[in-house]
């Protein structure tokens, strides 16, 4: 009987999600000094060996490295757009571009970077079925665009590698509504209904306590 053995690497492709495309720059996110700094202090942790035999841990130091070119060296902290080439990455981190590659699939398995696939169009001339020459209009795709997962910041998404609208940022104002109870001035409050409210809370602790 004929058996296929699929390679691990194929394996771990099939069940990732498809990839988001985006035209322009994708989907930048801002990250300011404070949030990059987490970022790298994670990914510093992540690289510390964890495993007897192992020589480096969930990231290994050319990965950090190439961690370290995109959130210092190409991620805009106030626009967030980090939208560097394989090319261009493996220049500035003094590896091959296969290296990138790797590095980057590590990185999103670790939980510090993801990204979408940025799309353009593109018009050209090319033959049609008949040979004739004919104006053609096609979608390709160019560099991804880059985002970083901050460690300090607590995010509602169940997919790292999907956008949601269900962020809720840190001391908003829901938040403080919900965790500081509101001041009221019994002043202002008619007696009759004061003593009303009293008798019942008596009522309600007798009923309890019974």
């Amino acid at each position: 009987m004929l058996s296929l053995t699929v390679p691990a690497s194929n394996r771990a492709n099939q069940t990732r999600p498809r990839r988001e495309k985006c035209f322009g720059d994708g989907r930048p996110q801002p990250l300011d000094r404070n949030g990059k700094v987490r970022v790298m202090t994670r990914a510093r942790a992540l690289m510390r060996r964890a495993e007897t035999g192992k020589h480096y841990g969930a990231i290994t130091a050319k990965a950090f490295a190439v961690l370290e070119v995109l959130v210092w060296g190409f991620h805009n902290a106030r626009s967030g757009v980090c939208i560097p080439s394989y090319e261009t990455i493996a220049e500035r981190a003094g590896c091959a571009r296969s290296t990138v590659a790797e590095a980057i699939r590590m990185l999103e398995d670790a939980g510090l970077v993801s990204w979408v696939h940025r799309v353009v169009r593109v018009r050209d001339w090319g033959p049609d079925l008949f040979g004739r020459a004919m104006n053609r209009l096609r979608v390709i795709r160019t560099s991804n665009s880059y985002f970083f997962r901050d460690p300090g910041v607590a995010v509602c998404r169940p997919d790292i590698g999907k956008s949601s609208k269900s962020e809720i940022p840190l001391g908003t104002s829901i938040q403080d509504s919900i965790s500081k109870p509101r001041m009221v001035d019994v002043s202002s409050l008619d007696p009759d209904f004061l003593i009303a409210l009293g008798k019942l809370g008596k009522a309600v602790r007798e009923s309890g306590a019974r």
